[in-house]
């Protein structure tokens, strides 16, 4: 008997060879399903019973991330109601190995008497399924992973993958760029690094660590502190910013200075001209201009240098922002 790893390293070649192998049936049929779910003026509806039901969910799932706007249908709910769902202007993609499958072949009446476009992802050509669609895309493959060569293992994996290749293609006939997929995923990674604003992450108002030109720095030091960024924004006595004391400068007057540092007034230690950023930039911007300049923080001034806002280096990783 084969240990587990062998078992395991088995299954995942039998798999890697069945996606492998769909390579070679990617002819004009692929192509054709391609265009007809690009030019399509509805919506991508996939379906499929069983295993081949919750692989079609994925696919769904994956063609509306990349911009094609696409939803699961249950083939044993369609004959039920939920045809209702279906209207003439979309495509749909039925999921059958055998492409026999009663509760599919149940609704190519239906999709005949509407004009809807039909493209089948099956493992048998000369199924019903296959010869009643517009387009048939052949997902057969030599074998199952499992021993009794009944479980749905390779050809799920096969069918994922020719699923995948779809909407990639049409992600790339679209001419989708990042910045497209991140509209569709706002709340990932992607989507924050394209739409959140350095005013979205900016402390602002009491948050804001404020001193004078001529305040000590034991006072400077406590201000720092209190507002957890490690910087004090030094303005004069119209507000507008003169420069900042960082956790650096303090620790560059202490190896200059010793005791005397706390002393002196912020206006002595500040570093002037620092870095600064417009609140209407991404915070992705913000953090290059951080790693640029090996910096922790940007102010935000308004239009007149009044500091408004300072954001953190903290704050935009705390986003998932990188």
């Amino acid at each position: 008997m084969k240990n587990v790893i062998d078992t395991a390293k088995n299954v995942l070649k039998i798999e890697a060879d069945a996606i492998l192998d769909l390579i070679g049936k990617l002819n004009s049929n692929f192509e054709q399903a391609v265009e007809l779910l690009h030019n399509g003026k509805g919506r991508v509806v996939v379906t499929g019973m069983g295993k081949s039901g919750l692989v079609g969910k994925k696919i769904a799932a994956t063609l509306a991330s990349t911009g094609t706007p696409a939803f699961f249908l249950h083939p044993a709910e369609a004959s039920h109601g939920d045809l209702g769902m279906v209207t003439e202007r979309d495509v749909i993609i039925a999921i059958s190995n055998s492409g026999e499958t009663d509760e599919l072949v149940g609704l190519i009446p239906f999709l005949k008497r509407f004009g809807i476009k039909l493209i089948s992802m099956t493992g048998n050509p000369n199924s019903t399924l296959a010869k009643s669609s517009d387009v048939t895309l052949d997902i057969s493959v030599k074998e199952e992973a499992c021993p009794m060569g009944i479980v749905p293992t390779a050809s799920t994996a096969a069918t994922m993958a020719m699923g995948d290749a779809l909407a990639v293609a049409l992600l790339m006939k679209r001419g989708l760029n990042e910045k497209d997929f991140a509209f569709f995923h706002p709340g990932g990674s992607i989507g924050k690094k394209f739409f959140i604003k350095v005013k979205d992450l900016m402390h602002t108002g009491d948050r804001l660590p404020l001193v004078s030109f001529d305040t000590p720095m034991s006072k400077a030091v406590i201000e720092m502190s209190s507002k957890r960024l490690g910087h004090a924004i030094v303005v004069d006595k119209e507000g507008r910013m003169s420069g900042v004391v960082t956790d650096g400068d303090v620790r560059r007057g202490l190896e200059k200075w010793a005791g005397k540092l706390f002393e002196l007034a912020a206006g002595k230690i500040m570093t002037k001209n620092p870095k600064t950023i417009s609140e209407e930039e991404l915070a992705a911007r913000a953090l290059s201009i951080m790693e640029s300049y090996s910096i922790t923080a940007l102010i935000v001034p308004d239009d007149e240098g009044r500091p408004i806002g300072i954001i953190h280096l903290h704050d935009i990783l705390r986003q998932g922002i990188v």
